[in-house]
């Protein structure tokens, strides 16, 4: 058992603290160098064709493979029967059922594999331009090389002297991390840009307030073993990583990622926690979180699933990312290989706006949804950002486009400093109000709060009910309408001359309390 982990490495050796370098991306011992190797089209660039995003591939992969089509066709069609109309009807509808697999002999994954849009080629031409494709679409590149400090935001952005200032003055607060991929979401020139607001630190956050806590939901008291959460009684959280693709500012476990702190995740971590799983019979349901799961290597995300799925009452696995909002080339199919090995397998995953649905993450989530993954939304309601409903419902049918089902609105927790991100509680309500009825139901997410203090998440919503006239109910819909539901107020039963309650006022006296005994049915 140990020796599967010990050759599975992080995604991203080192840690994020104290402003140390990410190093390089390592799977098992290999270390993989920044320099890449393969195709020359270099990135950048409008698309041409006016499509949203395009595959990318080399004129000479293209070439190659239309010859290896005509070629395959010609083949084909000398033996092909000659079919009349509903013969190619019936014959249509099989070819559209069967399984598409695409065969490019030769041709590098990491160029034909991925969609870019149009919005990340501008960008790249802008930032990137001497990047390859095939470097852009590695999502060890992503990570090896996110903006983290002053220059590198200086560089993609026009900041704010508050910006600058709290960017140059972190020390040990939350560090910056942001994928080049996700900085080309931002306005580079507007610092109240729902993204930007989200990932760049401003002065608010020096301002704390005596209700805001490192720990606000007391995870760490209901630790059983390092890492290990088991606050519901048949679920645990399993946090396996400190590390994330992309800092944000209003991160509920600020305490433990990006720095090293008191969590080391190690194999000695995890196999306590897998113990502890195995012991606890009453355990049917498994969170991973961190952190992000999905930045670690693939070798190590199939070694924690197999050995969880080892164990005969764990029912449902699940994992919790923002990795396909944030770093969409991470879902490569070799992962959905892995992943839908162990099935029953959902994913939770972190969307906050809009404009993270983008062609890439429409890609990634087709991937996971297509590897038999049921995917759920989460998104925190923040000041400034989606705290309105024409933003949120727009980012509920966008979801729901790429096949992720809206599961939590969350009011923002109280961390330290986040009293600039946090909304009025009937903020949520109003957003839920003006979903209900007014879209589809499957768009309309639970508003919740998670309580302070390990009170578990407490689910909100809009009064509906207006009151009772008799035995009738009066309701209000989403227009503002009232209506009468038929309720019946069921009578009291009376209660008897010996204190029992009686169906009748009138009940016969049983022969038992005719002499002198009471007995109550």
């Amino acid at each position: 058992m140990g020796q599967g982990l010990a050759s599975a490495g992080s995604a991203v050796a080192g840690t994020d603290g104290g402003g140390a370098d990410v190093a390089d991306a390592t799977v098992g011992d290999a270390k993989l160098t920044a320099k890449s190797v393969g195709s020359k089209r270099r990135g950048g660039g409008a698309s041409t064709d006016g499509s949203a995003g395009t595959r990318n591939r080399s004129s000479g992969a293209r070439a190659r493979s239309s010859r290896l089509a005509a070629q395959d066709g010609a083949a084909k069609s000398e033996h092909a029967p000659k079919l009349d109309g509903l013969s190619r009807l019936e014959a249509a509808n099989r070819l559209e059922s069967m399984p598409r697999i695409e065969i490019a002999p030769g041709l590098d994954p990491l160029e034909t594999d991925f969609v870019v849009s149009d919005r990340t080629r501008a960008f790249r031409a802008r930032f990137y331009a001497e990047i390859e494709d095939r470097e852009w679409n590695d999502w060890k590149w992503q990570l090896r090389n996110r903006i983290r400090d002053l220059a590198s935001l200086e560089r993609v952005l026009v900041l704010s002297d508050e910006e600058r200032a709290m960017v140059a003055s972190l020390g040990d607060r939350l560090p910056v991390g942001i994928t080049p991929y996700y900085a080309s979401l931002m306005d580079p020139t507007d610092p109240s840009e729902a993204i930007r607001r989200t990932l760049v630190p401003v002065g608010a956050e020096t301002i704390e307030s005596p209700i805001e806590l490192e720990d606000p939901l007391a995870e760490d008291s209901d630790m059983p073993v390092p890492g290990l959460v088991h606050r519901y009684p048949d679920r645990v959280l399993f946090l396996v990583t400190s590390f994330c693709a992309v800092y944000c500012r209003y991160c509920t476990r600020s305490r433990l990622v990006g720095k090293t702190g008191e969590y080391h995740f190690n194999h000695a971590q995890y196999q306590a926690a897998i113990d502890y799983i195995a012991a606890t019979k009453s355990i049917r349901d498994v969170l991973i979180s961190g952190g992000d799961p999905l930045t670690m290597a693939d070798d190590r995300i199939d070694w924690l699933l197999s050995r969880l799925r080892a164990i005969p009452h764990v029912e449902f696995i699940r994992i919790g990312s923002k990795v396909p909002a944030v770093l969409p080339q991470r879902i490569t199919p070799e992962l959905c290989a892995i992943l839908k090995k162990y099935h029953p397998f959902w994913m939770s995953v972190h969307f906050t706006h809009p404009r993270e649905v983008t062609p890439e993450v429409a890609q990634a989530c087709g991937r996971l949804a297509d590897a038999g993954i049921p995917l759920g939304s989460q998104t925190v309601l923040m000041k400034g950002v989606n705290d309105d409903v024409p933003t949120m419902k727009q980012l509920m049918h966008e979801l729901l486009k790429t096949r992720v089902r809206p599961y939590y609105i969350y009011q923002c927790d109280p961390i330290p400093g986040s009293s600039h991100f946090r909304t009025p509680v009937e903020k949520g309500l109003e957003i839920i109000e003006g979903l209900r009825g007014h879209t589809t139901g499957y768009a309309v997410p639970q508003y919740v709060i998670d309580a302070p203090g390990g009170g578990g998440k407490l689910p909100l919503l809009p009064n509906y009910v207006v009151g009772r006239e008799g035995d009738w109910l009066i309701l209000r819909n989403y227009a503002g309408e009232t209506f009468r539901y038929p309720d019946p107020i069921e009578a009291p039963k009376a209660p008897s001359r010996n204190g029992c309650a009686s169906s009748t006022p009138s009940a016969a006296k049983s022969k038992s309390a005719e002499h002198g005994r009471t007995r109550c049915s």
